[in-house]
C-alpha cells in the first residue's frame, strides 16, 4: 500500500463569464465527486478568461504533470467557442470537422431547424480526437490523449461524464469520514498535526465555521483504504476528547 499507486486528475475551467461572476461553476464540484469514485483525485483546478494563450498555457502545463485534463466550456456554436482551436493549437494539431459528430447533430437537428454552419462547429474536433457521448444536447464531448473536452452546462457535463464511467484507469476510491467539534481549529493544530503524522497515507482536512454564535470545525479524514480511515478517526477523537472537548460524529 505505501507504493500504491496515485492518478491525478485536473481541471481547466473556461469562460470570461465565470472570472466575471456572472456565471458560478458547478462543475468543480461534480468533477471531484465523480473523479473520486473512479480512483482519481482531482489535483488542481484554474480558471481562464476565453483567450487562445491562456487556454493553451494551462492545458500545455497541467496534461503535463496530470494523468488526465478535463476542461469546461467554450464548445458551443458562436465565433467565441474557442476552445477546441486553442487545444488543437496546444497540441500542435489542426482541426477537423468528425465525421460522427456531424451525423449526430444532422439526426439532433432535422427536427429543430436543420444542421446551420454555426451549429456544425460543434463538430469540429483536434485531428485524431474520438467522441464522448451527449444524450442530453446531441453536441457530443471530445477526447484527445490524456485531454476531455466537456460541455460548461453542468447537467450536459454529468451525462458525458456518466458516459465515461469505468472507461479510465484509476486507483482506489478515496474513502472519508468526519467529525466535528465546537473550538476553534487553531486551538487543535497541533492535535491534527500530530495525527497525521502518526498515519501514514491519510490526510486530515479542518474546516472551520461560525454558527449559532459560536466557533467550530469539522474534522474529515480521507484515505483509500477504509480501515485507516476508521483508525485515524478513532484516534482523532480521542485525542480531542483528551483535551477536553465534546466530539460530534459525522461532523456538526
Amino acid at each position: 500500500m505505501e507504493n500504491e499507486r496515485i492518478w491525478t486528475a485536473a481541471l481547466v475551467v473556461i469562460g470570461d463569464e465565470i472570472l466575471s461572476g456572472r456565471t458560478q461553476d458547478k462543475n468543480i464540484a461534480q468533477l471531484a465527486t465523480w473523479l473520486n469514485v473512479q480512483g482519481i483525485r482531482l489535483a488542481e483546478v484554474r480558471v481562464v478568461a476565453d483567450r487562445t494563450e491562456a487556454i493553451v498555457e494551462a492545458v500545455n502545463t497541467l496534461r503535463a504533470r496530470n494523468d488526465y485534463l478535463f476542461t469546461t466550456g467554450g464548445i458551443g456554436p458562436t465565433h467565441d467557442d474557442i476552445t477546441v482551436d486553442s487545444i488543437a493549437e496546444a497540441m500542435g494539431l489542426g482541426v477537423v470537422h468528425h465525421p460522427e459528430a456531424m451525423a449526430t447533430l444532422e439526426r439532433y437537428y432535422e427536427t429543430r431547424g436543420g444542421l446551420t454552419e454555426a451549429r456544425a462547429r460543434m463538430a469540429r474536433v483536434p485531428e485524431g480526437a474520438c467522441l464522448i457521448p451527449n444524450r442530453v444536447s446531441g453536441a457530443p464531448g471530445i477526447r484527445i490523449a490524456n485531454v476531455f473536452i466537456m460541455a460548461g452546462v453542468p447537467h450536459i457535463t454529468a451525462g458525458m461524464l456518466d458516459a465515461l464511467t469505468g472507461t479510465l484507469e484509476g486507483g482506489r476510491p478515496v474513502v472519508s469520514r468526519s467529525i466535528g467539534c465546537w473550538v476553534g481549529e487553531s486551538e487543535v493544530a497541533d492535535v491534527l498535526r500530530e495525527t497525521e503524522k502518526a498515519h501514514e497515507g491519510v490526510a486530515i482536512g479542518s474546516y472551520p465555521f461560525f454558527r449559532e454564535g459560536r466557533t467550530g470545525a469539522n474534522f474529515v479524514v480521507r484515505a483509500p483504504d477504509a480501515d485507516q480511515v476508521d483508525r485515524c478517526i478513532a484516534d482523532l477523537r480521542a485525542r480531542l476528547e483528551a483535551t477536553g472537548r465534546t466530539v460530534v460524529a459525522d461532523g456538526i
